[in-house]
């Protein structure tokens, strides 16, 4: 194949799932359906804790913003995916491939950043919870969540303008349901050495390093949790963190999941059927993970659409950490 250079490429076909026409309409229905659920789901969690003064604490603060950035991760890619669906065209444009890109990376990026900040104020309000208050201030809240945005925009920003100067082969089909960079890179018919090691290195730092954060966060929070003596104190200390734990938990592993697949199968189709687990399925499942965990946010949810709240019992013991 004759490369040819990047100025001329116009278009790109996203292959999706399937080619299978009596498929469409239930990829389609489901997709649409995970979509809705996603953004309600979220939209309704961060109207609820923004409207009960009650729950305007650092822990509710980061959980709206992951609430938010969760709706932008999703809405970067299903939208597009829908249409193509819904109009019988794979094409994506080359800006909007790199658009995709962009904000693809950028909100992933943030999705990892705040669930290690996240951690670390539990971290925080477990093991110095005489201070939390002190230590977590609206300032320093504030100071985490930009600092989160200006490296995931610089991130996002360095991949996206790497690729620019990749030339691209006649063959421009993607087989995914939306542009991911290792697809792109690997189209390229031009050299992609130091793409690929922009890539991997900001893999390890910008995904490892807040990982291993998080663990940190973690190790700290179980040795407070053991020293505690009843095994009440124990329960009310972990059910502060145990959403965030879930939350943890299933974005980790199911990025792990995808790529181990990939690597085993060396299936671009099971790759992008994979992904749906933490491009989708995650974000329309952490607010049911925190609202069915949370009894703060189940009281709030019930305020916000009229309900009678819940009565909280009363139970001598461990004070929850805000």
């Amino acid at each position: 194949m004759e490369p040819g250079n990047r100025t001329g490429v116009s278009e790109f076909l996203l292959l999706g799932f399937s080619e299978e026409l009596e498929l469409q309409p239930l990829i389609f229905g489901l997709f649409l359906s995970m979509y809705l659920i996603t953004v309600f789901g979220n939209l309704l969690l961060i109207l609820a804790v923004s409207s009960d003064s009650h729950l305007h604490t650092p822990m509710y603060f980061f959980l709206t913003n992951l609430s938010f950035v969760d709706i932008c991760f999703t809405s970067t890619t299903v939208p597009k995916m829908l249409w193509n669906i819904q109009t019988q065209s794979k094409v994506i444009t080359y800006e909007g491939c790199l658009s995709q890109i962009y904000f693809f990376i950028l909100f992933a990026g943030l999705d990892v950043l705040l669930l290690s900040v996240m951690a670390y104020d539990r971290f925080v309000a477990i093991c110095h919870p005489l201070h939390y208050m002190v230590i977590m201030n609206p300032q320093l809240c504030g100071q985490l969540v930009l600092m989160s945005w200006i490296i995931s925009i610089l991130h996002s920003l360095l991949e996206s303008l790497m690729l620019l100067r990749l030339s691209f082969c006649t063959k421009l089909e993607i087989p995914h349901f939306f542009c991911e960079l290792n697809q792109m890179i690997q189209l390229a018919c031009s050299d992609t050495f130091l793409n690929n090691m922009v890539m991997y290195f900001a893999a390890v730092l910008l995904a490892g390093g807040p990982f291993v954060g998080i663990l940190f966060s973690y190790s700290k929070i179980v040795s407070s949790i053991h020293r505690i003596s009843s095994a009440q104190g124990k329960y009310k200390a972990f059910s502060t963190c145990a959403s965030h734990l879930s939350v943890v938990s299933l974005f980790y592993c199911t990025i792990l999941g995808v790529y181990l697949s990939s690597a085993a199968t060396q299936s671009s189709h099971s790759s992008a059927v994979a992904s749906v687990m933490y491009t989708v399925v995650t974000p329309m499942m952490n607010p049911f993970i925190y609202s069915l965990r949370n009894r703060d946010i189940k009281e709030a949810l019930m305020r916000f659409s009229g309900m009678p709240a819940l009565k909280r019992p009363i139970v001598l013991g461990l004070k929850k950490c805000p």
